[in-house]
């Protein structure tokens, strides 16, 4: 999805057929910008393709729902590949929608006139009901429409179909709880945060470590903290949220339980090149106590990222409550061990 094109409203789904009606007619004319010939312009019983997912989840920069803008720094190391951040808590979920700012009140109606012409119940029920309200023209504020993460739509919304748009005033007394905040933004943020995989070098080499010989295990290449921003600038509402992702520690495992220890655990320090480890002298490397046979053993590294989040663009502003889970990047490669041979004499 492209920033500056017209956006379709997606449709989650809803359990009664009343409903499903009325979300096939919203479906049908649902355009940021009404009048959109592409999807069914007029037609108000006919639903459309759903659109493309965003973009911004899977490329670090890109647009989510209808004007949320995602940027993301340089991911840590030029030599390290990259994945999406993973959530140390299995019970987050990112939101699955929320209200965008999205039309005056004169453009409303030209929308809702032009997508509903010729819709049923209930559809027809809906657009009388903004007709009624006379789309509040002559009155100060924009209506917000619902707008989704992605086109799953497997997800359940707490936005029912009688609020699929709502009007918001300057001074609003109280904010709908879906309405789009820097704290949602920070989650959208953290959402399509890529962070990078542990840069992991083994001495001995992966296909060469040797039985009761301690591994040694060392970062290679610059590697610092990342950070997203989701901001939306439109029509007068202008706000962002940034999350930063932190290194704190490199968890390394040996992928059996013939080891000693399995697992070690080493703190991440701030270098002159960026945060780094070396387990040299440290008082945790794990030592293999048998050979991997004619088999591999599944070594695995993970990093855990402390992520906090401004409400701004600026990722060194003061941090926000309430806080984020962490994040994790894992690189996962087999390992040969053998044993270590002996001459007789």
């Amino acid at each position: 999805m492209r920033a500056g094109v017209g956006v379709r409203a997606a449709r989650p789904v809803f359990r009664t057929a009343a409903a499903v009606s009325l979300v096939i007619a919203l479906g049908a004319g649902a355009p940021a910008y009404a009048g959109d010939p592409s999807y069914g312009g007029d037609e108000g019983d006919v639903q459309p393709t759903p659109p493309k997912p965003s973009s911004g989840g899977s490329s670090g920069t890109g647009t989510i729902g209808a004007h949320i803008q995602i940027s993301q720094s340089r991911s840590g190391s030029s030599n390290s590949s990259t994945s999406k951040a993973t959530s140390s808590n299995a019970n987050w979920k990112p939101p699955v929608c929320w209200y965008e700012p999205m039309y005056t009140p004169d453009e409303y109606e030209d929308f809702i006139k032009s997508s509903y012409k010729g819709a049923q119940k209930p559809a027809a029920s809906y657009a009388k009901k903004r007709d009624d309200e006379d789309y509040h023209k002559g009155d100060k504020g924009l209506w917000w429409q619902v707008q989704f993460r992605n086109d799953n739509y497997t997800d359940a919304c707490p936005v029912t179909p009688d609020n699929w748009e709502i009007w918001v005033p300057p001074a609003q007394p109280k904010a709908d709880p879906n309405q789009l905040t820097p704290e949602i933004l920070s989650k959208l943020a953290y959402n399509s945060t890529k962070l990078p995989k542990p840069p992991v070098v083994l001495s001995p080499s992966p296909d060469q470590l040797k039985v009761n010989l301690a591994t040694r295990v060392k970062f290679e290449g610059d590697f610092d903290r990342v950070w997203t921003t989701a901001g939306i600038n439109y029509k007068g509402v202008e706000m962002a949220a940034t999350t930063v992702a932190t290194p704190l520690a490199l968890r390394v495992d040996a992928g059996t339980a013939d080891a000693d220890p399995q697992t070690c655990t080493y703190d991440l320090v701030k270098g002159d090149n960026g945060y780094t480890v070396d387990s040299k002298d440290a008082a945790c490397n794990i030592t293999y106590r048998r050979s991997s046979g004619t088999g591999t053993y599944a070594f695995k590294a993970s990093i855990t990222w402390k992520i906090t989040w401004t409400d701004s663009a600026n990722p060194d502003g003061p941090v926000q409550q309430p806080g984020l889970p962490d994040g994790l990047s894992t690189y996962e490669q087999d390992v040969t061990v053998k044993e270590i041979q002996a001459v007789n004499r």
